[in-house]
């Protein structure tokens, strides 16, 4: 053998001995699991939204525990995708709204709070690489927000959806590169190109490494448009006609009791075909989880990996005779499927404890082994509920949901008698928002009580309250019938709630035999968040 033969042979036996010696090296980082989010968008559960995911729920639900009280901080998608990244409640991201103004993705949102988010944790301190695919936040992209340019700290793989859900003829940031697709739905379909750039992530990512990756769909977001393959499916669908469709919402806050009821017939009918366009596109979706999971499988992933399903707001078609949007306090719009697998979650559970988005966060870094006390989050971690390390007796109770209503300053020219400071009216002037549709909840839900009790900050300072137990309808509110000591503690938990930050948030609530009310520590009314409220119309 020549000399250059021994030296290639030594050099490939030093190189083996590398390899070994770094595959030991790695060996306990490459143990830690990997996580996927995979994020709809307004997906509900009360109106039947998982229905058509049949493969989802028997490879995630049935693999895994589904959770039946998940709900939003926000029932809109840029406040409650803020909640998601950043573990915080709106009151303390501020971002209060899909809009520039409302800090949607905006440069101060970016300067105070997106290096914070739990992506850019998992990279920086847990050795995590990260990849993103979809819609991030409504105003992402924005010229006036550094454009498609601008890659948020966190990820090193990123492809991100501009601007809001589409499904064709759309722009994506490549790495800060824009990405123009058509309208061919072998190339474009955005659904499926978020699938395809999962399953490349997943074969071309480093193996040494723990991974999370986090696809965030379109479906089933308007315009509804579904793959040439799924259009003509649930053609005899028709939106649920559950006690609260179609009913006059009597004793609500006043924008729910200006709707007409009943619906005229081309409301019905619009309200019913987009109810079955949104299941269609939903079929997409599912062949989408259907790949993730299997690529997982194929590489022998799946084991070590958590598999996170869930949507950032739910959604609503008929509910209270309001045609279609989200944005209100009932448990159809704040309340969204959650179902997760992964290493030592046993299958087939089913978890009544009370979660919200801002926790899955804090469950994710819980994963990775960060120590979330050293956040400002205000979520906590649900792991210990996925293992059956946790009881409902010393589990939280209480969560708040957060909302401020949009208007516009001039009246509608197809609906001049509502007058200014309403929004999203349909063609029958039925209108799903309003400045004075802001509201703060507190839901509970402990051994005890199953209790909704809601604060407007109108003039009215509307409250409505609801036992779901005996009302999972949500038909009366029970404001001027129930117990005043039980309406001074939920007043005072929402009090605390919203003045709450990080570990605060987590405190033990009302029906928590822990907590002892005080009726001295009671706000002495509402002026406070009025006063700020008209500071910020001026």
């Amino acid at each position: 053998m020549g000399l250059n033969g021994a030296i290639s042979l030594s050099f490939l036996h030093y190189l083996l001995i590398c390899v070994t010696l770094s595959s030991g090296i790695f060996a306990k980082s490459s143990k830690r699991p990997n996580i996927v989010l995979i994020l709809t968008d307004d997906l509900d559960i009360a109106i039947g939204g998982l229905s058509p995911l049949t493969k989802t729920k028997k490879l995630i639900g049935d693999a895994g525990i589904s959770f039946t009280n998940a709900f939003v901080a926000s029932p809109l998608c840029c406040p409650s995708r803020a909640s998601i990244l950043t573990g915080k409640y709106p009151h303390n991201h501020h971002v209060i709204n899909n809009t520039l103004e409302g800090n949607c993705s905006s440069k101060a949102w970016q300067k105070s709070e997106e290096m914070h988010t739990f992506p850019a944790l998992l990279r920086m301190y847990g050795g995590y690489q990260t990849f993103f695919a979809g819609k991030y936040l409504n105003q992402y992209g924005h010229s006036e927000a550094g454009g498609v340019e601008h890659v948020p700290p966190g990820w090193n793989y990123w492809v991100g959806l501009e601007k809001n859900s589409k499904y064709y003829n759309y722009t994506l940031s490549v790495n800060g590169k824009a990405e123009k697709h058509g309208a061919e739905y072998s190339k474009d379909y955005l659904t499926d190109v978020l699938a395809n750039r999962s399953l490349d992530f997943l074969q071309y990512k480093s193996n040494y490494q723990p991974f999370f990756m986090m696809v965030s769909i379109p479906a089933p977001h308007s315009p509804w448009t579904a793959a040439p393959q799924y259009q003509n499916s649930f053609k005899n669908t028709k939106a649920p006609r559950d006690p609260n469709f179609n009913v006059h919402g009597k004793d609500k806050h006043w924008l729910i009791r200006q709707a007409k009821t009943p619906m005229t017939n081309s409301s019905v009918q619009f309200l019913d075909d987009a109810f079955r366009k949104r299941w269609r596109t939903l079929l997409s979706v599912d062949d989408l989880v259907e790949k993730i999971v299997k690529s997982l499988e194929v590489r022998a992933e799946l084991d070590n990996t958590y598999i996170f399903f869930t949507s950032d707001n739910g959604y609503h078609t008929g509910q209270f005779s309001l045609p279609l949007d989200k944005r209100q306090l009932y448990e159809f719009d704040i309340k969204v499927p959650l179902m997760v697998r992964g290493p030592n979650i046993k299958p087939n559970q089913t978890s009544q404890m009370l979660v919200a988005n801002v926790d899955l966060g804090p469950t994710m870094l819980d994963i990775s082994g960060y120590n979330v006390n050293k956040t400002q989050m205000d979520g906590m971690s649900f792991l210990p509920v996925m293992e059956g390390r946790v009881n409902s007796s010393s589990w939280r109770t209480d969560i708040l949901v957060e909302y401020e209503g949009e208007g516009s300053n001039v009246s509608d020219p197809a609906c001049p008698l509502l007058g200014p400071g309403v929004s999203e009216c349909f063609p029958d002037c039925v209108c799903e928002d309003s400045y004075n549709n802001t509201y703060a909840c507190v839901r509970t839900v402990a051994a005890s009580s199953n209790l909704q009790y809601c604060e407007f900050d109108d003039n009215e300072v509307f409250v409505e309250v609801y036992n779901v137990t005996a009302d999972p309808y949500q038909l009366t509110n029970i404001a001027n019938s129930i117990e005043k000591e039980v309406l001074e503690k939920m007043n005072h938990r929402l009090m605390m709630l919203q003045s709450c930050s990080g570990q605060s948030c987590r405190t033990p609530g009302v029906y928590d035999s822990r907590y002892k009310f005080d009726p001295r520590q009671m706000f002495p009314n509402h002026s406070w968040r009025l006063s700020r409220l008209r500071q910020k119309r001026k």
